[in-house]
């Protein structure tokens, strides 16, 4: 039986991410943790994040227009939660976590060099939601760990990364490898299996 409980946001898993941005001239920069945040369309590569305005963070993005999004590991669990519950108008939050800058490709705004993959991000609207409002945005560049890629194919392997996710106000680290997809339809697939 189940019980049934007013509207709220209650899809989890979702990623832990860290959300970098800067000022337009570049002399501010922050990050903040986000979770209310995914992939929107393949084909131009597009995401969002949905923030409240008045997060340090917002005003920095909204002058600049641009944002990356981090993933986050195991490794990086405390430093993810800090990056969440400090602001950036006390002070620097890049000093006060441990993380570390680093220059991006295309976009002004620094990404994180702890990060295992990190999406530089240009922003096409704001949409007004309530609490928050939604940065709409094109993915311009990925930056991958070279650790993560398999040496003889090239192909990315992020789960070696053991990344982050955030369910209902608590981190996890994510489970077992069960298949890939499609595999349930595969001619001779074979049972689901456990990857370390």
């Amino acid at each position: 039986m189940k019980q049934h409980w007013k509207p709220g946001t209650m899809i989890s898993p979702v990623p832990a991410l860290l959300v970098t941005s800067a000022s337009l001239d570049g002399k501010r920069t922050n990050l903040f943790t986000a979770s209310w945040t995914g992939i929107v369309c393949t084909n131009p590569a597009m995401c969002y994040v949905s923030i409240r305005p008045e997060r340090y963070s917002y005003e920095l993005i909204k002058e600049s227009m641009e944002f990356g999004l981090n993933l986050t590991t195991l490794s990086m669990a405390e430093a993810t939660d800090k990056a969440g519950v400090i602001s950036g108008r006390d002070g620097d939050k890049w000093a006060k976590t441990g993380l570390h800058p680093e220059k991006a490709q295309l976009i002004q705004c620094p990404l994180v060099a702890e990060s295992p993959l990190s999406m530089e991000c240009r922003v096409r609207e704001i949409l007004p939601l309530g609490s928050h409002d939604m940065f709409l945005a094109e993915i311009v560049s990925v930056s991958v760990d070279e650790s993560l890629l398999n040496p003889e194919t090239g192909k990315l392997d992020l789960h070696k990364s053991e990344l982050l996710a955030y369910a209902h106000g608590e981190y996890f680290g994510l489970g077992s490898f069960v298949g890939y997809f499609g595999w349930s339809v595969k001619k001779g697939k074979e049972p689901i299996k456990q990857r370390k």
